[in-house]
């Protein structure tokens, strides 16, 4: 493999850009297999940023953005597989999501909501693509950089509809605390709301994407690595390891198979609490 796919597939035992990461790369792969690669490794440090993981999440906003102006166009009274199919995924988050947590203000959510779950989604499933083999999402940079982008949201209408010093009580102050215990509950109040839940949303979605691409590459390399040998080991015969590397290799399917589960999961919960957070800071009383 070479040139830009070389760089884009995670298991490549091309050393190009790992040095940055700790040293050089070797087979197996390790630790070393979640960092990024420079794409064009040539123009120096400066440029580092423009790297494998970078190219995956700049796809992903095409195909998201592409995706949906192809669904957008040619709607019928009657809708084909086409227009059936994009109806039935935009009414998943219209009315799934946005509708039934935020209720009758949801429309001006839509947008965001549709391509957070859009993007997600994509990123995830890059982890299962032969292409790439790596869900963006187990870097946890993009993953905060999503959940910061939420946070300013939620926060934002909050104040935007009931002032920053409104929207703060509300927020930091439960209704009917008496006040001998304003003391402990503000502090606490304030760092649930405003300082943990952006650093659990986005650790959940980094959480499960990256032990979910540990486990997919343990099975993989530890099953080719028994289907290759040539001596004993551990005590064990050679036709004994080979059986199990091909177990190993069988085993890895199902998991990729959960792996797309999870991929689904993860962008729809992240979905929910983004919109559960805005109609809690929306919400007239906590």
């Amino acid at each position: 493999m070479g040139g830009l796919g070389s760089l884009l597939v995670p298991l490549e035992g091309d050393a190009t850009g790992w040095a940055a990461c700790g040293g050089e790369h070797h087979w197996p792969p390790g630790q070393t297999s979640f960092c990024s690669r420079p794409l064009f490794p040539q123009l120096g440090e400066q440029f580092s940023w423009l790297n494998n993981h970078m190219a995956q999440a700049v796809i992903a906003a095409i195909l998201v953005i592409g995706f949906w102006v192809v669904m957008a166009r040619g709607h019928s009274l009657v809708p084909g597989k086409r227009q059936a199919f994009g109806e039935m995924a935009y009414d998943l988050v219209r009315n799934g999501i946005a509708r039934d947590i935020l209720g009758h203000d949801f429309k001006p959510f839509i947008p965001y909501l549709l391509t957070l779950f859009s993007f997600i989604l994509v990123n995830n499933l890059f982890g299962e693509f032969f292409l790439f083999m790596f869900p963006t999402f187990s870097k946890i940079g993009y993953v905060y950089a999503l959940a910061l982008l939420s946070w300013l949201l939620y926060n934002g209408v909050g104040i935007r509809k009931f002032g920053f010093g409104g929207y703060m009580k509300r927020t930091c102050l439960p209704p009917g605390v008496p006040k001998a215990l304003w003391i402990i509950i503000v502090p606490l109040e304030f760092l649930s709301n405003i300082i943990v839940r952006p650093v659990t949303l986005a650790l959940r979605l980094f959480a499960n994407l990256f032990a979910g691409h540990l486990v997919v590459l343990v099975f993989v390399v530890g099953g080719s690595l028994l289907l290759t040998t040539t001596e004993r080991l551990g005590g064990f015969d050679i036709p004994l390891l080979k059986t199990a590397g091909v177990v190993s290799i069988l085993f890895s399917f199902a998991v990729f198979a959960l792996e797309l589960l999870i991929s689904f999961i993860q962008a729809y919960v992240f979905t929910v609490l983004t919109a559960q957070y805005v109609s809690s800071a929306l919400a007239e009383e906590h």
